[in-house]
């Protein structure tokens, strides 16, 4: 709907709940932060929303195995962002890196390898 401070609102409530209800690297809270760092990026406000990205991406390294797919979920999103903020170099790393994981977590006609082909 486009009401992204609501949204925004929402989500820093949510997240500072889960921080009280949740050990600090439960994949809820990369969740979390996934999701204010979407809304940030939808605003406009890249170096934010990467920011967040990245919280996501550390407690996921924590919390999960390394091929699991939500890590190529954050290296998409953070290349997402590196792109719109036109560092181009970066964005192709974190791509790519998210496609060589999908590569292991997926099998070869999996949409996301084709969406991240795309990407590259």
């Amino acid at each position: 709907m486009g009401e992204y401070s609501k949204a925004l609102s929402s989500l820093e409530r949510s997240l500072e709940i889960q921080k009280i209800a949740f050990p600090s690297n439960h994949p809820l809270l990369a969740t979390s932060y996934n999701n204010i760092a979407s809304v940030c990026d939808n605003m406009g406000e890249y170096s934010k929303a990467l920011s967040f990205y990245e919280r996501s991406l550390k407690i996921r390294k924590i919390a999960l195995p390394s091929n699991h797919p939500q890590f190529a979920t954050s290296y998409n999103n953070i290349a997402s962002v590196y792109d719109k903020m036109g560092e181009y170099s970066k964005a192709l790393s974190s791509y790519e890196r998210s496609l060589e994981i999908q590569k292991i977590a997926f099998p070869s006609n999996h949409p996301d390898l084709a969406t991240s082909y795309n990407n590259i």
